[in-house]
Formats: structure tokens, sequence, C-alpha cells
């Protein structure tokens, strides 16, 4: 029997969108990237001139911004659709000013408390697969299946170097190797729902595998029926 709920876990540039979206076609199961959540309020806060310092106001919008996940809406190389309160940001929230401003964000324990009731609600229908930093620890901790999808900083640097230049963004691989490492300590630093392996997580590390090669070795653990409990 196939998990019904799996979580895939792990810090930035790890490989959580790519891997997660493929698994999730294959079994005909929902993808659902929780990450996009934060990015989008962010992009939100940033578009209204909303100060990311102040918490208050920030997560006031988190309680009213209505963000919604849907299947590619457009043909345009997209994973997913999101729009908030109808406008269509999916695009939007790669930016490097998001990326540069959803840590905070992310952190703040009223946004993520306005974000999770919403994970939890798609997570626990089933026939899903989450991914993000506290899917297995906080989000859906009864996940069926949880995996902790790693690779080494230099690894995960290249990996979103060569995004943001398919993008057509000329960024230092220096730069976006800092920008990976203030990520990571920020997001396992933080006081509301570190990112962190769950204690019944397989360790996954995509450190020299293609994309082909991880999304096999996570089928195999999917196709084994390797459920947490």
């Amino acid at each position: 029997m196939h998990p019904s709920t799996i979580a895939i876990d792990g810090p930035a540039a790890s490989g959580k969108s790519t891997i997660g979206a493929a698994v999730a076609e294959k079994l005909g199961y929902l993808y659902f990237d929780t990450g996009v959540m934060y990015r989008a309020v962010t992009r939100i806060a940033l578009a209204r001139s909303i100060p990311i310092e102040n918490e208050a106001a920030v997560t006031a919008l988190a309680d009213q911004v209505q963000i919604d996940f849907l299947k590619p809406t457009v043909d345009d190389g997209r994973q997913y659709t999101i729009l908030a309160d109808g406008t269509d940001i999916t695009w939007d929230i790669r930016s490097r000013a998001v990326d540069a401003n959803v840590s905070p964000v992310s952190a703040y324990a009223g946004v993520r408390r306005a974000m999770t009731q919403q994970q939890r609600r798609i997570g626990l229908q089933g026939r899903v697969v989450m991914v993000g930093r506290d899917i297995g620890t906080v989000v859906l901790p009864e996940a069926d299946l949880k995996i902790y999808l790693d690779a080494s900083e230099e690894e995960r640097a290249r990996r979103r170097h060569r995004e943001r230049v398919a993008r057509g963004e000329p960024v230092d691989l220096a730069a976006v190797r800092q920008e990976i490492r203030k990520r990571d300590q920020i997001d396992s630093s933080r006081a509301v729902a570190p990112l962190k392996q769950a204690d019944d997580a397989i360790y996954l590390d995509s450190t020299g595998l293609d994309v082909p090669e991880v999304i096999a070795r996570v089928m195999q653990l999917v196709q084994a029926g390797q459920l947490v409990h």
C-alpha cells in the first residue's frame, strides 16, 4: 500500500520542489509546495510597502490575504499557479527581493500559524506530496512517509545559481552561496518551527545525483510502502 501523505522537507535549493512535483505526478497526487505560501505573503507585503520587519503588520496581512494553490493554469513551465486575492503571482514569488526577505516572514509565529492551518486542511485530505521545511515536524507530523532531502551547500548554491541564470538574472555564484548560508542559519535557528529532520524521517543526500536518480530513490521508498508508523 502506497503512503497517502508524503512529506518532503529540506533546506533551500535541496531539490524539494522538483522532486516533490515529479513524485506527485507519478502517483497522481496533489503536489503542494507549502513554502510558496510564505513567499506569497512576502511578495504581497513588499508590493504593498509593508515593512518586512513589522511583524504585527505582516501577520495581519497573512490573516487577511486569500492564497489559492492550483494546478498550472498557464503553459509557461510553471509547476503550479499561485493566486493572491485572485491575482496570479506565480513567477513574482521567485524574485530576488522575495528570496532576500522570505526567511524573516516565515519565522513570524502569527504568519506560520495562519499558513499552517491552511496547509493541514489540504494535507489531511490525503493523496498529497507536501514539501517545505517543517512538514514532517509541525504541519503534518502524522504523514505516512517522511523524507528529509539534503545536499551540500556548494551543490545547492550551484543549483540556485543555474536557476537564476536560466531566468536571465545576472548573479554571482559567491553571492548565491552567501544567500544560501544565511537562509540556512535563519531557518535552522528560528524559535518557531525551525528547519530540522523529523526523528522518523528518512535522510536522502542528493549531492552528486541528477534529478532522475533522486526521483528513482524516492519512488523506491514509496513503492516499498515504507510507512513511518
